[in-house]
């Protein structure tokens, strides 16, 4: 006698699914960027993306406060600066709003991870993530000035620096010099597989930064996977803590590779244009935006990534509650 196979019967109910269920985020695998102004008393929503803000020193701080509260334990700092130059030497400014809130949030918070973006595209003129010069992008000089940044920020208080440029050989520079300044506990979250992607325009929007070509030189092709796997080893074995896919949604194999690849925690950051196609969509009546975002964000949990980075976190912090 066959005895009839049913999968149904561990659908049959909520509890019986919840009971089984094999993936599940919780607020702390999330991570909650916020972008730092130089001006007072500011909180700015950007319509594109209703989670982005943009914030002032004491905006921000009640925003991590919140967070916190809510069981997220890491934040993401970008700095926005309306004074740029070819150098972005604003990056370097030791008095800041963005090194100064780095101070406020540790001391304020100080069970709250405070990580920062470790790039000059916030504080350059041409809109690149390095020095640029006559049409080129100047890997080493630009990797001096991102070493010097990354002590800035940890200095500052900063526990994970999370460089986002893409220059070759910038983690193993950046953990040599945070090791001879007497940062040795600094972890390194690196944008090991940053791809030259489309879903980065409400981003952009957020910093008002401008291009001047394209990335295309140095952040990654998304037809190349192989690829991934050889940043990744590099990154490695040059000292990184933790490693990063970006962005998530359309790169999920990538995450899944470096899932399989490496002992280091794997980080997914759901980046604004990918966070914005699901406001698109939901105002539009496609479909309906909560159950959009806990599927996309449970789609990266899936597919290997232990960290995400995302918008929406607190969003899906309270859901969880």
């Amino acid at each position: 006698m066959n005895i009839p196979v049913r999968p149904r019967r561990l659908r049959q109910s909520e509890a019986v699914r919840n009971l089984i269920q094999e993936t599940r985020t919780h607020p702390s695998q999330f991570i909650y960027p916020l972008f730092i102004s130089e001006q007072k008393s500011l909180r700015k929503i950007h319509p594109q993306l209703s989670s982005a803000l943009t914030l002032s020193m004491d905006e921000a701080l009640k925003e991590a406060k919140e967070a916190h509260q809510l069981g997220i334990k890491g934040i993401l700092l970008f700095g926005v600066s309306d004074k740029r130059d070819s150098r972005g030497s604003e990056a370097l400014r030791k008095d800041s709003a963005l090194v100064r809130t780095i101070s406020e949030i540790r001391e304020a918070c100080p069970g709250l991870l405070v990580a920062t973006d470790i790039a000059l595209d916030p504080y350059t003129d041409h809109g690149h993530d390095g020095l640029f010069e006559n049409g080129k992008i100047l890997n080493d000089a630009s990797i001096e000035v991102l070493s010097e940044m990354s002590v800035l920020h940890a200095k500052a208080g900063a526990q994970i620096l999370a460089p986002s440029d893409m220059m070759d050989g910038r983690i193993g520079a950046i953990r040599r010099t945070l090791d001879q300044s007497g940062h040795e506990d600094s972890l390194l979250l690196s944008y090991t597989a940053k791809y030259a992607s489309s879903m980065y325009g409400p981003f952009r929007e957020v910093l008002s930064s401008e291009v001047v070509g394209d990335k295309k030189t140095y952040q990654m092709d998304p037809a190349n996977r192989r690829e991934a796997l050889r940043e990744l080893t590099l990154d490695l074995n040059e000292g990184a803590d933790m490693v990063m896919v970006k962005p998530a949604s359309w790169y999920l194999d990538i995450i899944s590779d470096f899932k399989k690849h490496s002992n280091v925690p794997v980080v997914a950051y759901h980046v604004s244009g990918e966070c914005a196609m699901i406001e698109v969509g939901a105002k539009a009546g496609l479909f309906n935006r909560e159950r959009a975002i806990q599927e996309n964000i449970i789609s990266m949990r899936r597919a290997g990534a232990d960290i995400i980075v995302t918008y929406f976190a607190k969003e899906l912090a309270r859901a969880s509650i």
